[in-house]
């Protein structure tokens, strides 16, 4: 029996940098029935250049002369806030985490704070040093894949298996690759390592989505395969638990109407709670994968099925034949599967008509 889906309530920068929001944002997860609420640390000055523009979904409607950086500085998260909410959720029973974009950040949250598990986003897919400082910290890694190729899904995980196995050799694309072939590579990342299949937009078009490919992610890498859900409602979550997915993460808000970037594609409280209660009754009936009778069929069975009974009345020495024969409920007798084993055979007694046929 595999362990319940793992529902992370990605609140990201959803706070919009006031601490009050964030709290909040930690209490909404855990009465929605999130395993874990997840936020986002990051020193703006080490993770986006002050030209770098705004994603389309970032810019604010109506014209926006804000550049990235100025957003993003106005959302980060204190090393005191951070403490004071892992206190909170360890009051309220739900798991804190936080993504790193930055390499003091993965520090902060792997060396001082001690998480228990590490989300690397999408965009790092391709960042090396933080890639290799991740697995080093050896915390189970889940590791978005919007934006990649089969083929930088491989070098990334090259780069954690090397490590993982805290290799000695250079860091460089051959050694990479070794630790990458290597069976006990291949081992620390099976047991380290999900891959969170993703479409990077936000909102994501339904039509975008691609569930499908979580059987090519499992095909190709033989990993545990999450899902990291952009779209606006909730039935990609629950078909990719359908599908067999292990880990959930959805983005959430107090409010879509509030002013932020990640407001508009993400549920509100009420929402995410409907979404983990649909998880959790789409793990219910997924069951176990075994074709077996319930309890419940077996009370059924007698009562639904047929057993072979006499068509009208049948005399002592007449053979039976498919005019004095039939099939009829309750199953408590000869089933109609012996139907042409006792054709043409001799009653060895009279039947009255409806009463069950014996040899």
């Amino acid at each position: 029996m595999n362990d319940p889906v793992f529902i992370i309530a990605e609140a990201g920068v959803n706070h919009n940098g006031k601490d009050e929001l964030a709290f909040e944002l930690v209490e909404a997860a855990a009465q929605a029935g999130a395993d874990a609420v997840k936020f986002q640390t990051f020193k703006t000055d080490q993770l986006v250049c002050r030209r770098a523009p705004k994603a389309s979904y970032q810019a604010k409607p109506g014209g926006d002369k804000e550049s990235q950086f100025e957003m993003l500085k106005k959302l980060e998260l204190g090393e005191a806030l951070h403490r004071d909410l892992i206190r909170h959720c360890e009051a309220r029973g739900v798991q804190f985490l936080s993504t790193p974009f930055d390499l003091e950040s993965l520090e902060f949250l792997t060396q001082q704070l001690d998480l228990p598990r590490l989300k690397l986003s999408s965009g790092e897919i391709t960042n090396a040093p933080l890639l290799l400082k991740s697995a080093r910290a050896r915390k189970p890694i889940l590791l978005s894949s919007g934006m990649a190729t089969l083929d930088e899904i491989e070098s990334a995980l090259g780069v954690l298996a090397f490590g993982l196995l805290q290799e000695k050799g250079a860091p460089n694309a051959e050694n990479f690759q070794k630790a990458y072939c290597l069976k006990e590579g291949q081992s620390a990342l099976r047991e380290f390592v999900t891959l969170l299949h993703c479409t990077s937009e936000y909102p994501a078009p339904l039509g975008s989505v691609n569930l499908s490919a979580l059987d090519t992610l499992r095909s190709a890498f033989g990993l545990r395969v999450g899902y990291s859900d952009h779209t606006t409602g909730i039935v990609a979550s629950v078909a990719a638990v359908a599908r067999g997915v292990r880990v959930i993460e959805k983005h959430f808000t107090l409010d879509r109407d509030l002013d932020g970037p990640d407001h508009r594609s993400s549920l509100e409280p009420e929402e995410f709670k409907i979404m983990v209660d649909s998880i959790r009754q789409c793990e219910l009936v997924m069951g176990d994968s075994r074709k077996i009778p319930t309890v419940g069929e077996m009370k059924n069975r007698t009562v639904v099925r047929k057993s072979l009974v006499a068509a009208r009345d049948i005399s002592k020495g007449e053979v039976f034949s498919e005019e004095n024969l039939t099939f009829k409920r309750p199953g408590d007798g000869l089933s109609p599967m012996n139907f042409w084993d006792v054709l043409g055979k001799i009653a060895t007694r009279s039947f009255s008509a409806d009463e069950s046929i014996s040899l």
